[in-house]
Order: C-alpha cells, then sequence, then structure tokens
C-alpha cells in the first residue's frame, strides 16, 4: 500500500553548505557547474540531493527562489547519466519533469542544459505555444530528458509519439501552481500512464489537500523535506515590506518615483488586470524607462521576447499580470511592485517572492488603493505583516522618498520616449 511518510522538517545549517561533490554528484555535473559559479548548495539541495540521488520518493517543500531547480534536476541528470538502476540511454526518455508554463518549462530546461554540458544526457523541452511536428521530430531523433507542461505532453502521450515505458525519474514542478491552473486531471492522466517502477519527486511552495492527496496515491513512501522551520514567515526576511495607500490617479507618478529608488536593479511590476498592465508600461515607456510587458492580450513570441530582455538585461523593468508571470524565473530582481494589490494573501506571497532570492536582499512595494483596503486587511491579517492600517502617501510624500532611498530630484520622466517591448495596438492587433 502507498502511504506518505511522516514529514522530515529541517532548518539551514548556519555554518557553510556542503558542495554539489561532497554530496556524491558525479565530477561532469560539478565541473559544468563550476563553469557556471555555482559550487556550493542551498539548503533545499543540501537535504533533497541525498534522498534523490538514493532514487527514493520525495517531497521537497520550499518557497519562491529557494533553489529548487537545481534541487530535482542534478539528482535528474546524474541518475540518468550514471545509475545503474536506470537503463542505459537510448533515446527514449529517462526522466520526465512537468512544470506548469511554458516559461518555467524553459527556464528548467535551460537550467538543466548547462549541468548536463559535460555528459552526453539531452534536453528536450516539449509544450504548447511551439509546433508540434517540430517537436515530434525531435523525440524520434532522441531525448533522454523531457521537460514540459501538463497539455502538450498528455497529447503526444496519447499519440504515441512520447514513449514513457522507460521513466525512471518523474519529477512534478510547482504541483501547487498546476492545482491552480487547473493541470490536476491531465497530471493524474500521465502518472496512470507509468505503471513501471520509478522515482518520483514533487516539489511545491505550498501543500494543498489536493497535492497531498496525489502524493498519496501515486507516490511510495515518500519523504517531505522542508527546507526551513515550518512556523517561518510565508515571506522571505530578506524583503523589505513597503506598504502605503496611494490614490488611483497618484499611483503613475508615484511609480515613476520608485523606479527612480538608489540601487534598483531588475523590477518587476505586477496589475491585476491585462489593461492596467499594457497601460502601465506604456506610460512608463513614454517616461524614458526601459520597459517590457508580459500579459495574456500579447501573443507566446511576444512575451517571450519581453521575457528575454529582461533576463539579458537589455529591459531592466518587467510589467506582468499574474498569469502570464506564473513560472518567471529570473536571478537579482532587486524591486517587485503591486500596482494593484493582489487578491488573496497567495498570490502576494507568490509575487513578492520573485525577489530577496538565493540569499540576496529585495524590496517590495505594495500601493493600496482606496477601494483595495479591504483586500490588504485580510493579507495582512492572515500572513501576520502587522500593518493592518498602511499609512497614506503621494508622489511628493517626504516619507515615501525616505523609505525608498529616492533622490530629491526624482521627476516625472527619466529620458524621451520609448516604445515598450510587448505593445497590442488600439485596434487588438499585436505588433
Amino acid at each position: 500500500m502507498r502511504r506518505v511518510s511522516a514529514s522530515l522538517s529541517r532548518t539551514a545549517n548556519t555554518g557553510p553548505s556542503p558542495t554539489f561533490r561532497q554530496l556524491g554528484v558525479a565530477e561532469e555535473i560539478c565541473a559544468a557547474l563550476d563553469a557556471q559559479g555555482i559550487t556550493h548548495t542551498f539548503a533545499i539541495q543540501e537535504f533533497t540531493l541525498p534522498i534523490a540521488l538514493a532514487g527514493k520518493d520525495l517531497i521537497g517543500q520550499a518557497r519562491t527562489g529557494m533553489g529548487k531547480t537545481f534541487g530535482f534536476g542534478v539528482p535528474v541528470l546524474d541518475r540518468v547519466f550514471d545509475d545503474a538502476d536506470l537503463p542505459e540511454l537510448d533515446g527514449t526518455p529517462r526522466a520526465l519533469i512537468i512544470a506548469p508554463t511554458r516559461e518555467l518549462a524553459q527556464q528548467v530546461a535551460a537550467d538543466l542544459s548547462l549541468a548536463s554540458a559535460r555528459t552526453p544526457v539531452s534536453v528536450a523541452v516539449i509544450c504548447g505555444g511551439r509546433g508540434m511536428d517540430e517537436q515530434i521530430e525531435q523525440l524520434h531523433r532522441g531525448v533522454d530528458v523531457v521537460v514540459g507542461t501538463p497539455g502538450r505532453l498528455l497529447d503526444l502521450n496519447q499519440r504515441g509519439e512520447l514513449n514513457l515505458s522507460k521513466v525512471g525519474v518523474l519529477v512534478l514542478d510547482e504541483a501547487d501552481e498546476m492545482l491552480d491552473l487547473g493541470f490536476l486531471p491531465d497530471i493524474e492522466k500521465i502518472l496512470q500512464r507509468l505503471t513501471h517502477e520509478h522515482q518520483t519527486m514533487l516539489f511545491s511552495a505550498t501543500m494543498p489537500g489536493p497535492i497531498l492527496t496525489l502524493a498519496r496515491t501515486f507516490m511510495t513512501k515518500p519523504i517531505h523535506i522542508r527546507a526551513e522551520d515550518p512556523t517561518d514567515s510565508a515571506t522571505h526576511a530578506s524583503t523589505t515590506q513597503v506598504v502605503f495607500k496611494a490614490h488611483r490617479m497618484d499611483k503613475a507618478a508615484v511609480l515613476t518615483r520608485i523606479l527612480q529608488a538608489e540601487g534598483r536593479g531588475r523590477t518587476i511590476i505586477f496589475a491585476r488586470t491585462k489593461r492596467t498592465a499594457a497601460e502601465v508600461a506604456e506610460h512608463l515607456a513614454h517616461s524614458g524607462f526601459s520597459v517590457g510587458a508580459v500579459h495574456g492580450d500579447l501573443g507566446q513570441g511576444a512575451r517571450e521576447k519581453s521575457l528575454a530582455a529582461f533576463k539579458k538585461g537589455d529591459i531592466d523593468i518587467l510589467v506582468a499580470t499574474d498569469v502570464a508571470a506564473r513560472g518567471i524565473d529570473v536571478d537579482q530582481v532587486t524591486h517587485v511592485v503591486n500596482y494593484q494589490t493582489p487578491d488573496d494573501p497567495k498570490t502576494y506571497v507568490h509575487r513578492i517572492g520573485r525577489t530577496g532570492r538565493a540569499g540576496n536582499s529585495g524590496v517590495a512595494v505594495t500601493l493600496v488603493g482606496y477601494d483595495e483596503v479591504a483586500k490588504w486587511q485580510l493579507i495582512n491579517d492572515e500572513l501576520e505583516l502587522g500593518n493592518p492600517t498602511p499609512p497614506e502617501w503621494f508622489s511628493t510624500s517626504p516619507e515615501l522618498y525616505a523609505a525608498l532611498d529616492i533622490p530629491a530630484d526624482a521627476a516625472d520622466s527619466v529620458g524621451p520616449p520609448r516604445s515598450p517591448l510587448g505593445r497590442v495596438a488600439p485596434s487588438g492587433r499585436r505588433r
């Protein structure tokens, strides 16, 4: 009978964390990580790697930005590359990693490709928004590790193009996000097709009931790893949270001041609606900022163009809606701005988790509109943030300048008007 084992909760050590070599990772993978400046493990990696490398089922729970990708990716590559318990590579997938969004699947595949650069292990992305014929051809040429989204993976398997018969390692990444996006039925269908013995790893920031049920049904005595104390705050201690009431007509002016703060680097601005995201991006571009947009009114190509420019540093501001931003995994984001207050505490945690990641510090600013006070109070109460009545600040308030280290000469614009990446023409045609 399959059951979930008692959970194991651990906190990070105070001393230096072990290296990937010390945890027994193959030298070829360690050398590839060394070339990227990655040697020591983060907490979630330190605690999960010994279990994962041994081929045991596990549940890894940690907040966004704590290193989950290499927590499962490194042992996946290690086992596929050099584990006697898995068949030798023959072009059919040995590992399957399921992610909730195209953007996250692509990011995971990119990270794994870097780590596998000195091995013969091949990694491929199989997800919607791309031509199916091209992906089928890729599978026919041979792929060792498949990273993809549930719908496309299930479709290709049902067509007989994705062979799951030799998959020895299955990973569900960001399982709670897949639940939110309605992918659980597709996930269950895929899991039901893996009738042979295999290792399953499930990674998630939170563990809602349906995810635990999934674990009880499809995993064998998984060890539940938390890389932090379960009593810790849901938000990163390394993130400074600045919250204040802002008048709707003044928010744009407030935002331009925030973006001139000392030390501001990559910044993500969250809007609740596609229309607001587009309007904010247009306003900032007109004010001279280097900005791109990611929201549902844009085609996949336009979204990817904005994301790629943001990751490369060609633009340093990204305006996004919550759904479009799922799976964005960009390091060194110094500021997150909630231009509109999120609808619930979980969304707030996910938004501000984009900064203060992997040991870096960050700033999260929330502009609470007069009609959003009730939403904020719900977030404050559930997360115990201790700020039920935010102060009222304007774009001219000294308190705003002091709290965010904004220069006294900050203005409405910083240069000549630009065009934002990711723009929708008034007629609705994408350009």
